[in-house]
């Protein structure tokens, strides 16, 4: 049951059962998404949120005026099984018209400028 959404409805669903465990994440960060929140996402140009609760999942950070999930996989993220859910996640995701960019922690910790600019690239040119 893919829930489709038009272009032009911001709303996406809600999972009350996931604010406890949201606010939990929120608490606990991972070195690479605490790196990637207070050097950056924090003062993002865009309202950033973290933990997210979308449909049944809890996105690293979201923005929704751009839209965009923003996902810090660690190395849980690399077993065939997660691959698989990434990739039908991912799937539902998208189907809400949303872009998902994702990062390994490596990259986030090692190559820092670089995922800020690939981020920084996902902003539409201003229109005149």
């Amino acid at each position: 049951m893919t829930n489709k959404l038009n272009s032009s409805n911001h709303h996406l669903p809600y999972n009350p059962k996931l604010v406890e465990r949201a606010k939990e994440l929120r608490k606990n960060m991972t070195p690479a998404e605490k790196k990637l929140w207070y050097e950056y996402l924090r003062n993002f140009q865009f309202r950033v949120l973290r933990q997210r609760p979308i449909n049944h999942f809890i996105v690293d950070f979201y923005c929704p005026t751009l839209k965009i999930v923003i996902e810090v996989d660690g190395d849980s993220h690399f077993t065939d099984e997660s691959q698989e859910y990434d990739l039908e996640r991912t799937n539902i995701l998208e189907g809400y018209g949303l872009k998902i960019i994702r990062f390994t922690n490596s990259q986030v910790l090692n190559h820092f400028d670089s995922v800020c600019e690939q981020i920084q690239r996902l902003i539409p040119p201003s229109t005149p």
